[in-house]
C-alpha cells in the first residue's frame, strides 16, 4: 500500500510528474517504429531463412526489369529439380566465370544421363544466356517473392560511413543520456531540509 504525502497548502496535482511533449511522445513513437522495423528486417534476412527454410538474395543487375529491380530481395524456396518447369524464376549457380548465383526465368529443359539440364534468360536481355546449366542437386531454388528496395537499404546500413556515424551517434548518444540523467537529479540533501 502506498501513501503520498502532500506538503501543507501544496495541491496533489502539484506533485505528479510533468506529462511528456508533443515532440518528446513524436520521437519516442520513431524509435519504437524503426527499432520494430529493424527487428523485423533481421528476422526475415537472418533468422527467418534458418527456421523456415527460405533464402534471400539481393538484386544487384536490372536483367530482371520490370519484375525484379535492381536493389530487390529475391525469396526463393526448394523445390524438386524434377518438377521444375519452363517459366519459373530460380536462383542457381552459373557453370562459367566466378559461379555467382543467378535469378533468371528458365526457358528450356532438357533430361540428360538423368540429370536436369536447363537454359535461362533474363526477363529485360534480348538473349538466352549463353550457357547451359547442369543442375547438380535435387532441389532448386524458386523465386516465391520479391522485397522491393530492401537489399539497397541492407547495404547503405552496411557501408561504411553508416556503420561509423552509427557507432558515433550512439556513443554520443549513450554520453547525453548518461549526462542527462546525471544533471536531472534532484539533489536528496534539498528535498529534506
Amino acid at each position: 500500500m502506498s501513501t503520498t504525502t502532500v506538503s501543507a497548502g501544496m495541491p496533489a496535482a502539484a506533485h505528479r510528474a510533468p506529462r511528456p511533449s508533443y515532440a518528446r511522445r513524436l520521437l519516442n513513437v520513431l524509435a519504437s517504429l524503426l527499432l520494430g522495423v529493424g527487428l523485423l528486417g533481421f528476422l526475415f534476412l537472418a533468422v527467418g531463412p534458418h527456421l523456415l527454410g527460405y533464402r534471400t538474395a539481393t538484386m544487384l543487375t536490372g536483367s530482371m526489369e520490370p519484375g525484379i529491380m535492381p536493389g530487390d530481395v529475391v525469396v526463393t524456396v526448394p523445390k524438386p529439380a524434377t518438377e521444375l518447369e519452363v517459366g519459373d524464376v530460380i536462383s542457381y549457380q552459373i557453370p562459367v566465370e566466378d559461379h555467382r548465383v543467378e535469378t533468371h526465368r528458365v526457358t528450356e529443359i532438357r533430361h540428360v544421363d538423368g540429370q536436369v539440364v536447363i537454359r535461362t534468360k533474363g526477363d529485360a536481355n534480348d538473349n538466352v544466356d549463353p550457357w547451359t546449366a547442369t543442375l547438380q542437386d535435387d532441389t532448386v531454388w524458386e523465386m516465391r517473392a520479391v522485397v522491393p528496395h530492401l537489399g539497397t537499404a541492407v547495404r547503405v546500413l552496411r557501408s561504411p560511413v553508416v556503420q561509423h556515424g552509427v557507432l558515433w551517434v550512439g556513443l554520443g548518444g549513450v554520453i547525453l543520456l548518461g549526462l542527462s540523467t546525471i544533471w536531472g537529479r534532484d539533489d536528496e540533501g534539498e528535498d529534506r531540509a
